[in-house]
């Protein structure tokens, strides 16, 4: 077992002190966003054996079998296949939707065969993985996520009294929802001349306005995001996604094609290891529109807000199409709980301490610290009454394979 020494990512959307509260440290007045956890080579974790720090990518390429387990390396490759976060949001995320592996191998292969280098900034494909996500909110959590239905967001729009909105409108009422949905979407990011700003100023007055009086409480979110981002048009492109609230425990599975944007809460995040993003609003960085719609899923509906499922041993679990990860949570109580050693895993601790044994060695959790596990087949025996321990892993059977992960 190896206790982490993990990095903190400070982009300017984070809280100054969601991640220092559960790091049990002195707020540092700057932002702090993310939490990683894992052997991304952007900010891998760190692992001291008894030689000093080394990155948890290093050890792994060292001995990936060893590290990772032989069922593992056969199925993912000799790398982590996920990275764990927890993710501090006190501004809005970008509008973002992520490629189907299929579409991530195409788009990378086409930027480096055009020499594109992997850190320009009108870059999509940093590699050639897809991107799926789980986030669980440790906070009330908000967002947006998914379509609404082409009468849905019409309506939406048509509340706010912006004349600037009604060739939306009228598009999302005539033509059929992937067309309504597609043409809406692009059309609300090219309000980038003089009328368009007008457009897109309009509607962040309006929603600031309507906020107070919306029953719903989802114009509040707008009106946040107008808050931050009054000029730009991915504000009128967030009308035609769902407004989403997560409680403490609820967690949203994200897959390919699906726009989505976090705009406040604390959560721990897990993905698979990758980073492409294709960006439609909340940012100042490259937004290739083309791109964009060729990767979004133009279906609408209501995304499902996932609440854990009872395993053994106390386990609770969220359940989602892919293997590369699994989370799962643990509220300790008098009973311990046992681990398998088949597969690689990370611990975090969110609450309370919790103790680890395995195979003679032990390793004590606070809250905010976390654990390697190797796949060395060893049980983990898991305690701490009050304690609330995330666990983070991967499904070695076939259950969870699905097309969104092709």
């Amino acid at each position: 077992m190896d206790r982490l020494d993990n990095t903190v990512r400070d982009y300017a959307w984070g809280s100054v002190t969601a991640i220092p509260e559960l790091l049990g440290r002195p707020a540092t007045g700057s932002p702090q966003a993310e939490l990683w956890m894992g052997a991304h080579p952007g900010a891998p974790s760190r692992a001291d054996r008894g030689g000093g720090p080394v990155p948890l990518d290093r050890l792994i390429a060292a001995d990936p079998v060893g590290e990772l387990g032989a069922a593992s390396v056969e199925r993912f490759g000799p790398t982590l296949p996920f990275l764990a976060k927890v993710l501090a949001a006190a501004l809005p995320l970008s509008i973002q939707a992520h490629p189907t592996r299929a579409q991530a191998r195409a788009g990378y292969a086409d930027e480096e065969a055009r020499g594109i280098p992997l850190d320009a900034p009108q870059r999509n494909y940093k590699d050639d993985n897809h991107k799926p996500e789980l986030i669980c909110a440790l906070s009330e959590f908000e967002g947006l996520c998914g379509f609404r239905s082409p009468a849905g967001a019409a309506a939406l729009m048509a509340s706010l009294d912006v004349p600037g909105l009604e060739p939306l409108i009228d598009l999302l009422h005539t033509e059929p929802e992937p067309e309504a949905l597609g043409g809406a979407l692009a059309a609300a990011l090219g309000l980038t001349d003089d009328a368009g700003r007008e457009t897109v100023a309009a509607v962040a007055r309006a929603v600031t306005a309507a906020a107070p009086a919306d029953p719903t409480g989802e114009l509040a979110g707008y009106a946040f995001a107008a808050a931050e981002h009054p000029g730009d048009p991915g504000l009128v492109a967030a009308l035609l996604l769902n407004h989403v609230r997560l409680q403490p425990g609820e967690a949203l599975y994200l897959g390919a094609g699906l726009p989505h944007a976090y705009l406040r809460g604390t959560g721990v995040e897990i993905m698979s290891n990758s980073d492409n993003v294709l960006r439609c609003g909340f940012t100042p960085k490259h937004v290739d529109v083309p791109e964009l719609l060729k990767v979004v899923d133009f279906r609408a509906g209501r995304p499902e807000v996932l609440r854990p499922e009872p395993g053994p041993d106390g386990e609770r679990h969220y359940p989602v199409p892919i293997d590369e990860f699994r989370l799962s949570r643990y509220e300790l109580a008098d009973r311990p709980a046992t681990l398998p050693g088949d597969a690689p895993q990370i611990l975090l601790c969110t609450a309370g301490t919790a103790h680890l044994a395995s195979g003679g060695q032990e390793l004590t959790l606070r809250h905010g610290e976390s654990a390697f596990l190797p796949a060395d087949g060893t049980p983990t025996l898991l305690t701490g009454p009050g304690a609330t321990v995330f666990r983070s892993t991967v499904t070695l059977g076939q259950s969870g394979q699905n097309s969104q992960s092709s």
